[in-house]
């Protein structure tokens, strides 16, 4: 549930009640972001090119992060006085900064516009984080943006900030002003997901992030074993690890056990996903093409990309549209609040009990439903 993104969107259609907190959330920080703006904007401005902002940031706990044995892929930039404008100046074609506007809407990350004399720039910043969150972020743009499906930013440079922490510059994308074509975006997601496949299996090339939670994506074979360990498991395990939740870890773990019943003649492929499409991750560029942004990618079974259903507003016409591309699975209806339920955790790891509830609710029906 990635918070930042470009601009302060209202919702692609307006989410159930149980989204209110999350975008109250955010709502709260964009307010306390401009506070602090409205003190410093002048500093910001006389600076020019060598303008800077961060923000605070959630970070992860070191012993909940699991070391990865393959390298990373570098997007790292090289260290100067401001790596931001040097790239913009240099590999962004651009001769002049004319001007550097705060983008609200974040509350993990700061975001700004970069104007210059050869377009805009997107720039998301974190004084305390070092790159490889913005890495993974974006090795996922980047493999979206290959599929030439769906509209996504296009990733530039990800690199450390000398005073700490990092940046990613990426495509400035003008939004629309119309919540756009629930139909074009189902059909458009399903290309993605139609198109971009893996040989290597269930996970991706990094871990990321889902918000400020890590998201382990190791690769495996076996989609019921990497959902029920890296997905399932490792969010009860921080539930029973920050709140003391033995009810909800035992009986979580208990699903999580005996999912098979629930897949019973489905063919389930590795597809790339977003990972976090909620509301405040759609929107539509001034044409009125959908575009989704701030992704935590892997690839995965594809049903598993509406676990944020609950918080997206997705309607009859979007799926109609997503099933003539990707055909319906049987049993679908029956794995959809599954998915959900991932989400419902990592909520409740990060925003506290408002969401304990929900999680638990769908974990005790699917075990009266599987009789275990």
């Amino acid at each position: 549930m990635r918070v930042e993104s470009f601009q302060l969107k209202l919702p692609f259609m307006f989410p159930m009640s149980r989204c209110l907190t999350q975008i109250m959330d955010k709502i709260v920080a964009h307010a306390r972001s401009h506070v602090r703006l409205g003190i410093n904007i002048w500093k910001m401005e006389a600076r020019g090119a060598r303008g800077l902002a961060a923000s605070g940031a959630i970070i992860p706990r070191p012993e909940i992060l699991k070391e990865r044995r393959k390298p990373r892929p570098s997007f790292v930039a090289s260290l100067g006085d401001d790596p931001i404008s040097e790239w913009i100046l240099t590999e962004g074609k651009a001769t002049q900064i004319t001007r550097i506007t705060p983008i609200g809407g974040g509350c993990i990350n700061h975001a700004n516009r970069y104007v210059t004399d050869s377009g805009s720039f997107f720039v998301k910043t974190n004084r305390t984080i070092g790159p490889s969150m913005f890495e993974g972020e974006a090795l996922g743009l980047n493999a979206m943006y290959t599929t030439q499906s769906i509209r996504v930013p296009k990733p530039y440079k990800v690199g450390p900030l000398p005073t700490g922490g990092s940046y990613i510059i990426m495509e400035f994308i003008e939004f629309g002003s119309s919540r756009g074509n629930q139909s074009v975006l189902g059909r458009k997601l399903a290309e993605m997901h139609k198109a971009a496949k893996s040989s290597k299996g269930f996970g991706f090339d990094v871990d990321n992030t889902i918000g400020s939670t890590p998201q382990i994506n190791n690769w495996c074979s076996d989609w019921l074993e990497f959902f029920a360990d890296y997905r399932l498991g490792y969010q009860l395990k921080l539930a029973l690890d920050q709140y003391r939740d033995s009810t909800i870890y035992e009986k979580g773990q208990k699903l999580a056990k005996n999912l098979q019943p629930l897949f019973e003649g489905v063919v389930i492929e590795p597809c790339l996903l977003h990972g976090d499409l909620w509301s405040g991750n759609i929107s539509t560029d001034s044409n009125g093409d959908p575009v989704i942004l701030d992704p935590a990618c892997y690839y995965g079974h594809n049903e598993a990309e509406f676990g944020m259903s609950w918080c997206a507003g997705f309607g009859g016409s979007f799926y109609s549209s997503y099933f003539e591309v990707m055909p319906k699975q049987p049993g679908f209806e029956r794995r959809r609040d599954l998915y959900m339920l991932y989400h419902y955790l990592n909520h409740y790891n990060l925003f506290g009990s408002g969401y304990r509830s929900s999680a638990l609710s769908i974990i005790e029906d699917y075990l009266r439903m599987l009789k275990v």
